[in-house]
Protein backbone atom coordinates (compact mmCIF):
# COMPACT_ATOMS: atom_id res chain seq x y z
CA UNK A 1 0.00 0.00 0.00
CA UNK A 2 1.18 3.60 -1.05
CA UNK A 3 1.82 6.12 1.81
CA UNK A 4 -0.52 8.62 1.69
CA UNK A 5 -0.65 11.43 4.28
CA UNK A 6 -3.75 12.58 5.68
CA UNK A 7 -4.82 15.74 8.05
CA UNK A 8 -9.09 14.86 7.58
CA UNK A 9 -10.32 14.07 11.42
CA UNK A 10 -9.73 10.58 12.19
CA UNK A 11 -10.49 8.03 15.28
CA UNK A 12 -8.87 5.14 16.42
CA UNK A 13 -11.16 3.00 18.08
CA UNK A 14 -10.39 -0.03 19.63
CA UNK A 15 -12.22 -2.84 20.50
CA UNK A 16 -14.45 -1.89 17.49
CA UNK A 17 -15.59 -5.49 16.48
CA UNK A 18 -18.68 -5.37 18.89
CA UNK A 19 -20.48 -3.57 22.01
CA UNK A 20 -19.79 -0.30 22.77
CA UNK A 21 -16.66 -0.09 20.33
CA UNK A 22 -18.95 -0.67 17.59
CA UNK A 23 -21.87 1.57 18.86
CA UNK A 24 -19.06 4.39 18.80
CA UNK A 25 -17.98 3.20 15.64
CA UNK A 26 -21.25 4.79 14.53
CA UNK A 27 -21.38 7.67 16.21
CA UNK A 28 -18.05 9.08 15.16
CA UNK A 29 -18.79 8.06 11.52
CA UNK A 30 -22.15 9.58 10.95
CA UNK A 31 -20.15 12.76 12.85
CA UNK A 32 -18.03 12.54 9.81
CA UNK A 33 -14.86 10.85 11.25
CA UNK A 34 -12.53 8.57 8.98
CA UNK A 35 -12.02 5.54 11.03
CA UNK A 36 -9.61 3.25 12.04
CA UNK A 37 -10.78 -0.07 13.41
CA UNK A 38 -8.52 -2.37 15.46
CA UNK A 39 -9.63 -5.80 17.08
CA UNK A 40 -8.79 -9.36 16.64
CA UNK A 41 -11.84 -10.34 14.99
CA UNK A 42 -11.03 -9.00 10.86
CA UNK A 43 -14.45 -10.52 9.83
CA UNK A 44 -16.28 -8.69 12.37
CA UNK A 45 -14.29 -5.22 11.73
CA UNK A 46 -15.09 -6.12 7.59
CA UNK A 47 -18.37 -6.43 7.60
CA UNK A 48 -19.09 -3.47 10.06
CA UNK A 49 -16.10 -1.06 7.69
CA UNK A 50 -18.34 -1.66 4.97
CA UNK A 51 -22.15 -1.04 6.62
CA UNK A 52 -19.98 2.60 7.51
CA UNK A 53 -18.57 3.50 4.91
CA UNK A 54 -21.57 2.75 2.31
CA UNK A 55 -23.71 4.51 5.03
CA UNK A 56 -21.35 7.33 6.10
CA UNK A 57 -19.33 8.00 2.72
CA UNK A 58 -16.00 8.06 5.37
CA UNK A 59 -12.40 6.13 4.89
CA UNK A 60 -12.69 3.04 7.22
CA UNK A 61 -9.15 1.00 7.77
CA UNK A 62 -9.36 -2.18 9.41
CA UNK A 63 -6.19 -3.47 11.13
CA UNK A 64 -5.88 -6.79 13.03
CA UNK A 65 -4.12 -6.05 16.38
CA UNK A 66 -3.55 -8.31 19.40
CA UNK A 67 -3.44 -5.74 22.61
CA UNK A 68 -3.16 -8.39 24.83
CA UNK A 69 0.16 -9.09 23.61
CA UNK A 70 3.26 -7.06 25.19
CA UNK A 71 4.28 -5.55 21.26
CA UNK A 72 0.54 -5.18 19.98
CA UNK A 73 -0.32 -1.58 20.66
CA UNK A 74 3.17 -0.42 19.91
CA UNK A 75 2.77 -2.88 16.66
CA UNK A 76 -0.36 -0.93 16.22
CA UNK A 77 1.06 2.53 16.19
CA UNK A 78 3.67 1.34 13.81
CA UNK A 79 1.22 0.60 11.34
CA UNK A 80 -1.06 3.19 11.58
CA UNK A 81 1.79 5.70 10.71
CA UNK A 82 3.15 3.95 8.16
CA UNK A 83 -0.19 4.26 6.37
CA UNK A 84 0.26 8.56 7.32
CA UNK A 85 -2.32 8.35 8.97
CA UNK A 86 -3.12 11.41 11.62
CA UNK A 87 -4.90 10.79 14.24
CA UNK A 88 -7.77 13.62 15.78
CA UNK A 89 -9.32 11.31 18.44
CA UNK A 90 -8.45 8.26 20.46
CA UNK A 91 -10.68 5.67 21.56
CA UNK A 92 -9.31 3.08 23.91
CA UNK A 93 -12.29 0.98 24.30
CA UNK A 94 -10.31 -2.30 23.93
CA UNK A 95 -10.97 -4.14 27.45
CA UNK A 96 -12.74 -7.73 29.21
CA UNK A 97 -13.18 -8.60 32.35
CA UNK A 98 -13.32 -12.14 34.11
CA UNK A 99 -16.08 -13.66 37.37
CA UNK A 100 -15.15 -15.50 40.44
CA UNK A 101 -13.19 -16.23 43.12
CA UNK A 102 -9.34 -14.99 42.26
CA UNK A 103 -7.88 -18.41 44.23
CA UNK A 104 -9.98 -19.98 41.22
CA UNK A 105 -9.18 -18.17 38.21
CA UNK A 106 -6.93 -17.55 35.32
CA UNK A 107 -3.74 -16.25 36.24
CA UNK A 108 -2.79 -16.21 32.33
CA UNK A 109 -6.47 -14.81 31.59
CA UNK A 110 -6.01 -11.89 34.01
CA UNK A 111 -2.11 -11.24 33.10
CA UNK A 112 -3.46 -10.58 29.52
CA UNK A 113 -6.38 -8.42 31.07
CA UNK A 114 -3.86 -6.18 32.91
CA UNK A 115 -2.14 -6.29 29.55
CA UNK A 116 -5.35 -5.22 27.95
CA UNK A 117 -7.54 -3.06 30.14
CA UNK A 118 -4.23 -0.87 30.88
CA UNK A 119 -1.03 -1.50 29.58
CA UNK A 120 -2.19 -1.29 25.81
CA UNK A 121 -4.01 2.54 27.14
CA UNK A 122 -0.83 3.51 28.60
CA UNK A 123 1.26 2.64 25.32
CA UNK A 124 -1.07 4.15 22.31
CA UNK A 125 -1.83 7.62 24.48
CA UNK A 126 2.04 7.94 24.99
CA UNK A 127 2.56 7.19 21.10
CA UNK A 128 -0.06 9.11 19.26
CA UNK A 129 0.15 11.56 22.19
CA UNK A 130 2.12 14.04 19.56
CA UNK A 131 -0.54 13.48 16.68
CA UNK A 132 -3.63 14.60 19.15
CA UNK A 133 -1.16 17.70 20.65
CA UNK A 134 -1.04 18.79 16.80
CA UNK A 135 -4.94 18.31 16.32
CA UNK A 136 -5.81 20.01 19.79
CA UNK A 137 -7.59 16.21 19.36
CA UNK A 138 -9.73 13.92 21.47
CA UNK A 139 -9.37 11.00 23.68
CA UNK A 140 -11.96 8.88 25.07
CA UNK A 141 -10.97 5.74 27.53
CA UNK A 142 -13.67 3.10 28.56
CA UNK A 143 -13.45 2.73 32.00
CA UNK A 144 -16.82 1.55 34.17
CA UNK A 145 -18.71 2.40 37.32
CA UNK A 146 -16.01 -0.62 38.64
CA UNK A 147 -13.79 2.31 38.73
CA UNK A 148 -14.85 3.50 41.63
CA UNK A 149 -14.76 0.93 44.48
CA UNK A 150 -13.03 -3.28 45.01
CA UNK A 151 -14.56 -5.76 43.02
CA UNK A 152 -14.96 -9.31 44.60
CA UNK A 153 -15.12 -11.73 42.00
CA UNK A 154 -13.69 -9.53 39.86
CA UNK A 155 -11.18 -8.45 41.86
CA UNK A 156 -8.42 -8.16 38.87
CA UNK A 157 -10.88 -6.01 36.37
CA UNK A 158 -12.27 -3.58 38.69
CA UNK A 159 -8.44 -2.69 39.98
CA UNK A 160 -7.64 -2.31 36.25
CA UNK A 161 -10.86 -0.12 35.68
CA UNK A 162 -9.62 2.27 38.88
CA UNK A 163 -6.32 2.49 37.00
CA UNK A 164 -7.76 3.90 33.83
CA UNK A 165 -10.20 5.98 35.89
CA UNK A 166 -7.46 7.50 38.09
CA UNK A 167 -5.21 7.91 34.71
CA UNK A 168 -7.52 9.33 32.71
CA UNK A 169 -7.87 11.68 35.35
CA UNK A 170 -4.37 12.66 35.77
CA UNK A 171 -3.16 13.46 32.20
CA UNK A 172 -6.94 15.18 31.53
CA UNK A 173 -5.26 17.71 34.20
CA UNK A 174 -1.72 17.87 32.39
CA UNK A 175 -3.28 18.65 28.97
CA UNK A 176 -6.21 20.99 29.66
CA UNK A 177 -4.09 23.59 28.62
CA UNK A 178 -3.33 22.46 25.24
CA UNK A 179 -6.58 21.92 23.62
CA UNK A 180 -6.51 17.89 24.35
CA UNK A 181 -9.41 16.30 26.21
CA UNK A 182 -9.49 13.95 28.02
CA UNK A 183 -13.05 11.63 28.90
CA UNK A 184 -12.92 8.88 31.29
CA UNK A 185 -16.49 6.58 30.36
CA UNK A 186 -17.77 5.08 33.40
CA UNK A 187 -20.93 2.81 31.99
CA UNK A 188 -22.30 0.54 34.38
CA UNK A 189 -23.57 -2.99 33.08
CA UNK A 190 -24.09 -2.52 29.59
CA UNK A 191 -26.03 -5.14 27.18
CA UNK A 192 -23.00 -6.07 25.16
CA UNK A 193 -20.81 -9.01 24.67
CA UNK A 194 -18.81 -8.37 27.56
CA UNK A 195 -20.85 -10.44 29.71
CA UNK A 196 -20.31 -13.74 27.74
CA UNK A 197 -16.58 -12.87 27.45
CA UNK A 198 -16.68 -12.40 31.57
CA UNK A 199 -18.66 -15.33 31.93
CA UNK A 200 -21.05 -12.84 33.98
CA UNK A 201 -24.75 -14.56 33.18
CA UNK A 202 -24.55 -16.12 36.96
CA UNK A 203 -24.15 -12.86 38.80
CA UNK A 204 -26.49 -10.89 40.63
CA UNK A 205 -24.74 -8.20 38.92
CA UNK A 206 -27.10 -8.69 35.88
CA UNK A 207 -29.28 -11.84 35.85
CA UNK A 208 -32.63 -10.85 35.29
CA UNK A 209 -31.89 -7.44 34.87
CA UNK A 210 -32.99 -5.23 32.22
CA UNK A 211 -29.60 -3.58 31.16
CA UNK A 212 -28.98 -0.77 28.62
CA UNK A 213 -27.74 -1.45 24.96
CA UNK A 214 -24.26 -0.35 23.94
CA UNK A 215 -25.79 1.98 21.58
CA UNK A 216 -27.43 3.67 24.33
CA UNK A 217 -24.18 4.16 25.95
CA UNK A 218 -21.89 4.70 22.95
CA UNK A 219 -24.46 7.83 21.98
CA UNK A 220 -24.05 9.36 25.60
CA UNK A 221 -20.17 8.80 25.80
CA UNK A 222 -19.30 10.18 22.27
CA UNK A 223 -21.13 13.34 23.58
CA UNK A 224 -19.64 13.63 26.68
CA UNK A 225 -16.10 13.44 24.90
CA UNK A 226 -17.43 16.28 22.11
CA UNK A 227 -18.15 18.41 25.74
CA UNK A 228 -15.14 18.05 26.85
CA UNK A 229 -16.16 16.03 30.23
CA UNK A 230 -13.44 14.33 32.18
CA UNK A 231 -16.03 12.04 33.42
CA UNK A 232 -18.70 11.00 32.92
CA UNK A 233 -21.29 7.55 34.23
CA UNK A 234 -24.35 7.04 32.59
CA UNK A 235 -27.62 6.77 33.96
CA UNK A 236 -28.49 8.59 37.45
CA UNK A 237 -28.57 5.60 39.69
CA UNK A 238 -24.92 4.33 38.53
CA UNK A 239 -24.19 8.06 38.88
CA UNK A 240 -25.40 7.92 42.97
CA UNK A 241 -23.73 4.88 43.49
CA UNK A 242 -20.46 5.53 42.24
CA UNK A 243 -20.95 9.16 44.33
CA UNK A 244 -21.75 6.97 47.46
CA UNK A 245 -18.83 5.55 47.49
CA UNK A 246 -16.68 8.01 47.95
CA UNK A 247 -18.20 8.57 51.14
CA UNK A 248 -18.75 4.81 52.16
CA UNK A 249 -16.73 2.86 54.34
CA UNK A 250 -14.17 0.77 52.39
CA UNK A 251 -14.98 -2.17 54.17
CA UNK A 252 -18.78 -1.27 53.76
CA UNK A 253 -17.94 -0.60 50.32
CA UNK A 254 -16.47 -3.80 49.61
CA UNK A 255 -19.49 -5.93 50.97
CA UNK A 256 -22.14 -4.20 48.81
CA UNK A 257 -20.39 -4.75 45.97
CA UNK A 258 -19.49 -8.77 47.15
CA UNK A 259 -23.34 -8.82 47.31
CA UNK A 260 -24.25 -6.92 44.29
CA UNK A 261 -21.77 -8.88 41.92
CA UNK A 262 -22.41 -12.75 43.96
CA UNK A 263 -22.98 -15.73 42.18
CA UNK A 264 -26.43 -16.94 41.83
CA UNK A 265 -28.18 -19.93 40.78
Amino acid sequence: MNKTTTTHKTALITGASSGIGKALSYQFAQDGYHLVLAARSMVKMQDLADDLQQRFNVLVTVIGADLQTNEGAARLHTDIKARGIVLSALVNNAGYGGFGEFKDTSLDSEMAMMQLNMNSIVVLTKLFLPDLLAMQGKILNTASTAAFQPGPFMAVYYATKSFVLSFSEAIASELEDTGVTVTALCPGPTASGFQDKAELGNSALVKGKKLPTAEEVAALGYRAMQDGRRVYIPGFMNWVMAQSMRITPRNLATKVVKTLTRPVV
